[in-house]
């Protein structure tokens, strides 16, 4: 059975989603997507304000796959996404 997750991460690069999703095993398919043997992260981004003059990149990231894969898969991705920005 296929499970669905999306996850926000704010202050993270596109270039850096990518590095860490291939990182975890996957390969970049275009220039939003990553796909490793199991799963597949595809991925957003937009500008958000905080506050009424600092903006932040806003990155969401869908996981599709299996439930026990995207178990660890995001728990490590999220990890990674903490360090770089939060």
């Amino acid at each position: 059975m296929t499970t669905r997750l999306e996850r926000s991460f704010r202050g993270i690069s596109e270039r850096l989603v990518i590095r860490y999703l291939t990182n975890l095993g996957g390969e970049q398919v275009d220039d939003r997507t990553v796909a490793g043997e199991d799963w597949t992260a595809t991925f957003s981004s937009e500008t958000v304000s905080i506050g009424p003059s600092l903006t932040l990149t806003e990155i969401t990231v869908v996981f599709e796959g299996e439930e026990n894969t995207l178990e660890s898969l995001v728990e490590d991705f999220a990890q990674k996404a903490m360090r770089a920005g939060g």
